[in-house]
């Protein structure tokens, strides 16, 4: 081996790590899709009437420009309360076109309560959940089994390659449910199309429960192989739904013969900080403000990657908080930071400099609210970050900032996340003091002795600060509460409430640096701006990677239609939301390779209480032991690692030899 070839494998070896490292996927708990922010001095002053295309909880097809779901409120009494029947929700079947765009027709699709659905046969009151609907490719062995969801699986029994024939049975739960023989020919998309139905599904007969269609068959070098290539199929359970019905404080008041009408059954008062459950998984939002603020969200928490969309633009478009869920906001103090104004020009071209992202600073509140003063916050990229010291430049992760309760026992850890540990050291009942350390992954940073007083939120409190954090010196790394001191039964205990605490690995930002198609062209004292460093074109059926977790969608359409969006994933292992999903279980064809998203980095989380004593703790009304888990950010593998180190040892090995 040469030299310039071992070089070359090291090379490539440790890009290896660094992709693994750039394209890990950090996880967060949930996901909020929320509409557009709705704000007065009183609820009748407030016009409340939104469709797909405002909140990115409905169901909306881009390429079709089609969306079912629309919302308004009709009926107040001032301030905050919505009458009887004056929440409106209605939603409208609507006909849309397969995935697999050589199947001719079209199929009912329709939202209900921000979920999406097939009515059966085409009734608004019995829907089913469309389990797939896709053109990918699947390349199948004789008794391979492509499994589609719901237990549903299709397998290849025999092929007749002279007669272009193949021979499936579908199963559900590994039981045999129908068979078809299909001749297989390019001219003949419907011939070559298996339409299996079952009866009774929601009181329906006839119904189509699974369309599947076979491209080609031929022999291969060991194994005869049919390569499946259009798949559509729903669930055989489906929900039906009657009038009166209720679901969450709504109610069905109409069942039309395309639509469905559900109105709020009993009045809805808009209480200020307060969440309200209305309906399957749509929620309401209320300020904590005197002003009457709030807005409709869902709230996802089942693992997979999740769009969260802006409003639809067709031309020229300003995007901020109120239009774009992506975008950074603070309800309770009415705060936002990002906007992003695009002008479109000659048809569905962006100019250099055309396209202009303003991020500004705000001030926010502690969420721990006896600490008077705020800090600096802001969104970038469609996340949320800190200022480091008031400076827009130097950005920081938000990792806690919670008024919780933690009752701790001399020597009991809290985690708190990214490695720093807070631990009550010792604890003087009598003069009303405890010693505290923090520590990272293990190692002491520093320790304070505080003096607890229900007078003195201050002296009650430990700044931790750090140097050279981005460049920056007198750093407020963590901030800590502690409320109260006592002696239990067997220990002393101490309560903390209140935590604040950012990351010291900011991410700093200089003039010129560019993000994905963006360039930072003015960093001013409270604000950053980025421009498109060269023409963008809005190329029909495009997914357009912007900057950092931000994208445009661009419809497969004709006429211009697009929407930011940036992406979130639950779980951190880029599980693709279910119901898009490729099944599995075949041999990969010429499929799409599913490509790791930029996900959103962690967002802040709940400390853990790490149990060294064996004593139990004393009870308080602080937050239970072994509560929710700190979110981690997704190590990078130590697969590469591991490959890396090896391949470097083995080159170094061939050189030497040589």
């Amino acid at each position: 081996m040469n030299k310039f070839a071992a070089v070359t494998i090291a090379a490539l070896m440790l890009m290896a790590v660094f992709v693994s490292a750039a394209s890990a996927a950090t996880s967060v708990n949930t996901v909020e899709v929320r509409s557009p922010v709705f704000s007065g001095a009183r609820l009748s002053e407030i016009t409340v009437d939104f469709d797909y295309t405002e909140f990115a909880g409905f169901y909306y097809d881009i390429d079709d420009d089609i969306g079912s779901e629309t919302m308004r409120i009709a009926l107040v009494d001032d301030p905050r309360t919505i009458r009887d029947n004056g929440l409106i929700y209605t939603s409208t079947i609507q006909e849309v076109g397969y995935t697999y765009d050589n199947w001719a027709g079209e199929y009912p699709k329709m939202g209900f309560l921000a979920q999406e659905y097939v009515p059966v046969n085409g009734q608004p009151d019995v829907l089913s959940k469309l389990l797939l609907d896709s053109d990918d490719k699947y390349t199948l062995r004789v008794g391979q089994t492509l499994d589609l969801g719901e237990g549903y699986a299709v397998t290849p029994k025999q092929i007749d390659v002279d007669g272009n024939k193949v021979w499936l049975e579908l199963t559900k739960d590994g039981a045999y449910l129908d068979d078809q023989v299909l001749t297989v020919t390019n001219t003949d998309v419907e011939n070559s199309t298996w339409e299996y139905e079952e009866d009774d599904v929601g009181g329906e007969d006839d119904v189509v429960i699974m369309r599947v269609h076979v491209n080609e068959v031929f022999q291969g070098q060991v194994d005869s192989l049919a390569v499946v290539e259009g798949m559509w199929l729903i669930s055989n359970e489906p929900m039906v739904i009657e009038s009166d019905d209720t679901f969450g404080e709504l109610e069905v008041t109409t069942i039309g013969d395309n639509y469905i009408e559900l109105k709020n059954d009993g009045s809805i008062a808009l209480t200020k900080n307060k969440e309200i459950a209305l309906a399957g998984d749509v929620k309401i939002q209320v300020a904590d403000s005197d002003d009457v603020r709030f807005y409709f969200f869902k709230e996802v928490t089942e693992p997979g990657t999740y769009p969260v969309r802006g409003s639809v633009a067709t031309g020229s478009f300003d995007w901020d908080a109120s239009s774009f869920a992506g975008f950074y906001y603070d309800i309770d103090a009415n705060v936002a930071s990002e906007e992003m104004n695009v002008i479109v020009s000659e048809g569905r071209n962006i100019a250099d400099g055309a396209l202009v992202y303003t991020s500004t600073m705000q001030s926010v509140d502690y969420e721990f609210s006896d600490w008077a003063g705020q800090y600096s916050k802001m969104g970038f990229l469609a996340e949320e970050y800190v200022p480091v010291n008031g400076q827009p430049d130097v950005l920081s992760k938000l990792l806690l900032d919670n008024d919780d309760k933690y009752t701790l026992r001399v020597g009991q850890t809290l985690d708190l996340g990214e490695g720093y540990a807070l631990t009550p050291k010792q604890i003087d009942v009598d003069g009303n003091k405890v010693w505290l350390e923090l520590t990272k992954d293990g190692a002491y940073l520093d320790d304070q002795v505080l003096t607890v007083t229900d007078t003195d939120v201050e002296n009650s409190t430990w700044d931790y600060e750090e140097d050279d954090v981005g460049g920056e010196d007198d750093v407020v790394i963590m901030r800590a509460h502690v409320q109260e001191v006592f002696q239990g039964q067997v220990d002393s205990l101490a309560v903390v409430e209140g935590m604040w605490l950012i990351s010291n690995e900011p991410m700093v930002i200089e003039s010129d640096d560019t993000f994905g198609e963006l360039e930072v062209t003015t960093i001013g004292d409270n604000y950053i701006e980025l421009k498109n460093d060269g023409s963008m074109t809005l190329s029909k059926n495009k997914d357009i990677a912007l900057a950092g977790n931000m994208f445009f969608k661009v419809a497969d359409a004709d006429a211009l239609r697009y929407y930011p969006y940036a992406e979130y994933t639950i779980g951190g292992n880029g599980t693709t939301v279910p119901g898009n999903e490729t099944p599995g279980n075949e041999t990969p064809g010429n499929e799409t390779p599913a490509v790791p998203g930029n996900e959103t980095p962690t967002t802040p989380g709940t400390p853990t209480v790490v149990e060294t004593p064996t004593t139990p703790v004393a009870p308080g009304n602080e937050t239970p032991v072994n509560e929710t888990p700190v979110e981690e950010p997704a190590g990078t593998p130590g697969f590469e690692a591991i490959f890396a180190v090896a391949g470097l040892l083995a080159v170094a090995y061939l050189v030497r030899r040589n």
